[in-house]
């Protein structure tokens, strides 16, 4: 994938958020259905993000930290895009999630969650860090972390 086709894709990703953003503050909001997906991303557990991460630049060419807070970080392929999160262990969540599915719509994924029974391990919470989520059980025992970044 080309850079500039990565810089389309992450720009339109961002106009949809707005527009999504909106839609919501006109008081649309999204009632029912499936999470709406904007990116997934995988979270390894690793005992030492500093001493891991060789392996992921260097080797797999994930080369650009988009952050580092000490307990997670994210390495991204700067020309494909491709990227993985790192996770020595969650600092606010007493369990550890698989992956990150980025929502368009967190609070209505919550609700969504709760609508359908599954369980909550870490209640809907705006992240000091940032960002606002939420941890649910999947049926087959897996901890999803829910997460939506501010614009």
């Amino acid at each position: 994938m080309s850079l500039m086709l990565l810089v389309v894709l992450r720009a339109n990703a961002r106009r949809w958020n707005v527009v999504c953003n909106r839609y919501r503050e006109n008081g649309n909001i999204h009632r029912g259905g499936p999470v709406r997906a904007v990116r997934i991303t995988p979270n390894l557990p690793v005992a030492d993000i500093g001493e891991a991460n060789g392996f992921y630049q260097e080797f797999l060419g994930l080369q650009t930290e988009e952050f580092n807070l000490g307990w997670v970080a994210r390495y991204t392929s700067p020309e494909s895009g491709a990227n993985v999160q790192l996770v020595t262990a969650d600092a606010t969540a007493a369990a550890d999630s698989v992956m990150s599915v980025h929502a368009d719509d967190v609070d209505a994924a919550y609700a969504e969650a709760q609508r359908r029974g599954y369980v909550i391990v870490h209640p809907l919470t705006t992240e000091t860090w940032g960002v606002r989520r939420f941890l649910v059980r999947a049926p087959d025992g897996n901890v999803i972390n829910i997460v939506q970044h501010r614009d």
